[in-house]
């Protein structure tokens, strides 16, 4: 029996609009965090050349920033002010610094990790203790990232964050949109 409740308050546009918000800048910026060097250039982060710049999550959640080009696209789309830029690269350019560290305890954790799976006999308790570690390597990280998050977006105007928003609706609606169509016209094979 399906019971219509009409008296459960949905939640209001702005508080989607924000939820959107933390979730764009989250995906794009740990990105381009993490994948540029601790010691790029200044303008790396504002869409400058940056000679040692892997790429970000290309065609993933947060795409719109996830390479310092798309952040620079993104601080011109809603007209950030020349101080904003500054601010924001310099939270930034901190927290990148800050995972540099992390980046390089995790690659000695994977490192590990293959070890114990190579050797002869496979160690359960070993193995759990490391993914344990594994968590909270990556826990640290994302709480790091949600600091300069948060401090980015007390940077920013209400308006200019509102246009952030909108702009990763868009390009979310149209991802989803090009993902239907390559379903479509290559479906996944049957098992």
């Amino acid at each position: 029996m399906y019971t219509r409740i009409s008296h459960l308050r949905r939640p209001n546009a702005t508080r989607l609009l924000l939820a959107t918000l933390t979730l764009a800048l989250a995906g794009g910026m740990a990105q381009t965090v993490a994948a540029a060097p601790a010691d790029s250039p200044p303008g790396a982060m504002m869409g400058g050349p940056h000679p040692g710049m892997h790429g970000g999550m290309r065609g993933g959640p947060g795409m719109a920033m996830g390479e310092p080009r798309q952040m620079g696209r993104m601080l011109n789309l809603v007209n950030a002010t020349p101080e904003q830029r500054k601010q924001i690269h310099d939270i930034m350019l901190a927290a990148r610094r800050d995972l540099q560290t992390q980046r390089e305890a995790g690659r000695k954790l994977h490192e590990q990790q293959r070890a114990l799976f190579a050797a002869p006999t496979v160690d359960a308790a070993a193995v759990e203790s490391l993914r344990q570690q594994m968590v909270a390597q990556h826990d640290q990280a994302s709480k790091r990232m949600t600091q300069a998050l948060l401090d980015a977006s007390q940077v920013l105007t209400p308006e200019q964050r509102k246009t952030l928003a909108e702009r990763m609706a868009q390009r979310r609606g149209m991802m989803e949109r090009h993902r239907a169509e390559r379903q479509a016209l290559d479906p996944a094979p049957k098992r």
